[in-house]
């Protein structure tokens, strides 16, 4: 997508343009530059791996950041953050056709289309969250066993929070871990 103006994407209403796109749909827009990407997750998700030419700004940015003229596709790791962006862009009233991404980018890559990794990127958020998580639930368990059993209540702590995360899709320790000092991402 190189300009913003192209008559193919002025061509391109707010009817043509499908609340959610699959991703060999969003593939074939993208190629004939009728669509311009926006990726709502965080700064160290987005360096783990993003469609090629998308524009990071977070969710929580979204309606403070300019965004490019013209139809958007809003993509996140799940389709959860998207769906928010979107019913937040249409709240706000924004004045160009807008979808996103149905299934997230894991249905990007299981529809074999390329993801950009930049090269020193942190390891992927979820995955620090597994270990970091993973391993206050054994901590809890090993010194709930030799110190005090009140240190069981850390691990039943960790799964309530892991419980939340998954029925709310908010995680406050993806959220803590995004802001630690080494997935800190630098342009």
């Amino acid at each position: 997508m190189t300009n913003s103006t192209n008559p193919q994407a002025a061509q391109l209403d707010h009817a043509q343009l499908a609340s959610r796109l699959h991703a060999s749909e969003l593939a074939s827009r993208l190629d004939a530059h009728q669509v311009r990407v926006i990726d709502v997750r965080e700064p160290v998700e987005f360096a783990s791996g993003h469609i090629a030419g998308s524009q990071n700004v977070p969710l929580a940015r979204l309606g403070q950041s300019p965004l490019p003229k013209g139809p958007l596709v809003l993509v996140c790791q799940s389709g959860r953050r998207s769906a928010r962006g979107l019913d937040q862009l249409r709240a706000a009233g924004h004045p160009f056709p807008i979808s996103d991404l149905e299934g997230g980018l894991p249905s990007w890559e299981q529809a074999g289309l390329p993801l950009q990794r930049h090269r020193n990127a942190p390891m992927p958020l979820m995955r620090q969250v597994q270990i970091a998580a993973g391993s206050l639930v054994l901590l809890g368990l090993g010194l709930g066993t030799w110190v005090a059993p009140a240190w069981m209540l850390l691990s039943a702590f960790v799964g309530a929070g892991l419980v939340f995360a998954g029925v709310s899709g908010f995680c406050g320790m993806a959220l803590l871990l995004a802001r630690a000092p080494w997935n800190r991402i630098r342009s």
